[in-house]
């Protein structure tokens, strides 16, 4: 919970729609004032304009898109090329958030030459202010590199989605004393390198606590619990709307998907009975003018 006044904490979140540009910087103040920072999912301009309208902070253009977009079984399938223009109008939608391009699996697997490309893209064609990518203990370098060009880079740790191969592979990580000290020290590797922010995904709240704790920057919990600066969701999973059961941590907020299935029931109703289109529907023929009398 933000330790500021509920009023005061409004008419900050109220400050990302009236134009003030969300930064790193900021971000990093919030967090020096111990103020949680909102972070989503977002693939498309209605959802940004919509997210940065109600407050929130930041918005990830995320490869789970692969999954609640695509109907893929993991986010392994998401196209380079797809993210970059979706990721375009998601800054259109949303001028004034921190937007990050979260690096997909085919950037990461060939070689840091590529997702180094890859992450430039993401800024100079998406106009992201920086990527995250989901790291492994071994690729300190790989920030080290992205951090030389001028890229801010957020790290992913916990639970990473492009390792696991199926729907029984994501399990909560770093869950007993062995792990959770693993973590931490990646965590301290990564920020020495020249990580911008973590995120951690899927482990205990005690762990998120110590990787606080251990690190300076601002840390994202995705099912993390509460000591973390700030936190992410899918925006699908928020809303009801993505299809499948989501994760444990995640508040269904609205029933976005039942709303949408009865409007689509209706409209099948309306049409399958002739209710649909009715007159207010259609477009009326212009009125022609009367024709000059001939008559002398």
């Amino acid at each position: 919970m933000s330790s500021r006044p509920p009023d005061q904490q409004q008419r900050a979140n109220q400050a990302v729609s009236a134009g003030n540009r969300i930064d790193l910087a900021g971000l990093r103040r919030m967090k020096a004032a111990g103020r949680k920072f909102a972070m989503l999912t977002a693939y498309d301009y209605p959802t940004a304009i919509l997210a940065q309208a109600a407050g929130v902070h930041s918005l990830l253009i995320g490869d789970s898109m692969g999954t609640v977009l695509l109907g893929h079984e993991s986010t392994r399938n998401v196209p380079l090329a797809l993210m970059l223009v979706l990721g375009e109008a998601v800054r259109r939608g949303a001028p004034d958030v921190y937007l990050i391009g979260d690096m997909p699996y085919e950037a990461m697997v060939v070689n840091d030459n590529v997702a180094l490309d890859a992450a430039r893209r993401f800024c100079d064609e998406a106009g992201c202010d920086g990527v995250k990518f989901e790291a492994a203990s071994d690729q300190v370098g790989l920030v080290e590199r992205l951090v030389s060009a001028g890229i801010e880079t957020t790290v992913h740790l916990g639970l990473r989605p492009q390792s696991v191969t199926n729907r029984e592979g994501y399990r909560a990580q770093a869950r007993d004393a062995a792990s959770l000290a693993d973590l931490v020290a990646d965590a301290r590797r990564m920020t020495a390198a020249g990580a911008a922010m973590l995120l951690l995904e899927a482990v205990p709240s005690e762990a998120a606590q110590a990787v606080v704790a251990a690190v300076d920057v601002p840390v994202v919990g995705c099912g993390a619990g509460p000591a973390c600066d700030g936190h992410v969701l899918v925006t699908q999973d928020m809303l009801g709307m993505s299809g499948i059961r989501p994760p444990r941590f995640v508040p269904v907020l609205a029933e976005v998907g039942k709303l949408c299935g009865a409007a689509m029931r209706r409209y099948v109703e309306a049409v399958s009975s002739g209710a649909y289109p009715a007159p207010e529907h259609t477009y009326p023929m212009r009125k022609q003018p009367a024709s000059p009398s001939t008559t002398p």
